[in-house]
């Protein structure tokens, strides 16, 4: 059985750092492509990062590029999501997402994740 479970969520202030972790299990993770999305209360979900299986460069939205750095460490089959540098606008649930069949293309597509975890909220104070 396929499972997603984030962690490390909080509120920190404009500037500060948190690590989101995705621990998977009833799987592999890095046979399989794993994005990270938010969500913010009235906004539709969006793509943060993304990896596909079997490589090592994350793919960025624009919105988090320099700031944010997504890794996978197959030992712990745990994907992280290192935010430095966050802003207010930074502010949503964070969810991560897999896939064993996605295309590059569709990396940064919602619709395209068959799992999901449950979310973890990042808060950031201005």
């Amino acid at each position: 059985q396929v499972k997603l479970v984030e962690s490390g969520g909080g509120l920190v202030p404009v500037g500060g750092s948190l690590r989101l972790s995705c621990k998977a299990s009833g799987f592999t993770v890095n046979t399989y492509s794993v994005g990270w999305f938010r969500q913010a209360p009235g906004s539709a979900r969006e793509f943060v990062a993304g990896l596909k299986r079997y490589t090592t460069r994350p793919a960025y939205a624009n919105s988090v590029q320099g700031r944010f750095t997504m890794s996978r460490d197959n030992a712990k089959n745990t994907v992280y999501l290192q935010m430095n540098s966050l802003k207010a606008e930074d502010t949503a649930v964070y969810y991560c997402a897999a896939d064993q069949n996605l295309i590059t293309s569709s990396l940064g597509l919602a619709s395209e994740y068959d799992y999901w975890g449950q979310g973890t909220q990042v808060a950031v104070s201005s």
